[in-house]
């Protein structure tokens, strides 16, 4: 029964465990630095990294919640992808930003449109629905019908 929300499970678990990286990173930077908590202020190594791990923090739950929406609603396989895609994507960013704050751009962008393309299949997904259960109109058999021309009957 749920064996087509496994993609979408198992990536979960690995946004998690790379939340658990990001943060390690920071307790190891703590120690290297000697920057205390709650202090967020040091060398600049440091702080790129801290703000690279608080930067991918705030963008978890926006993550995981399109992720999850568009795999019930639109794909799971499609939204598995996009779920992969953009965690390679935080990876490239965090370490970039720990390398240089120019470094983060190319993947906080190539992250960004995946993001988007996670709300395009979610709102096309919930619109699906939506239409289907309180409309009783099913927008993929409406568009298709629109899309494919029909051979002409004889009678």
């Amino acid at each position: 029964m749920t064996d087509h929300l496994v993609g979408l499970g198992a990536v979960s678990l690995l946004a998690v465990m790379e939340q658990v990286y990001f943060s390690l990173q920071v307790v190891y930077a703590r120690r290297k630095y000697s920057v205390t908590p709650p202090s967020t202020s040091g060398p600049p190594e440091f702080e790129r990294l801290y703000r690279a791990q608080v930067n991918c923090t705030e963008y978890f739950p926006i993550f995981i919640t399109l992720l999850w929406t568009s795999g019930l609603f639109f794909h799971p396989g499609v939204s598995t992808l996009c779920g992969l895609l953009y965690l390679y994507s935080r990876y490239r960013y965090f370490s970039g930003y720990c390398q240089s704050s120019r470094q983060r751009l190319a993947p906080l962008y190539f992250g960004a449109k995946v993001l988007w393309a996670l709300i395009g299949f979610s709102s096309l997904g919930v619109l699906g629905s939506f239409s289907r259960l309180y409309a009783g109109v099913d927008l993929v058999d409406l568009a298709s019908s629109c899309l494919i021309p029909h051979a002409p009957v004889d009678l």
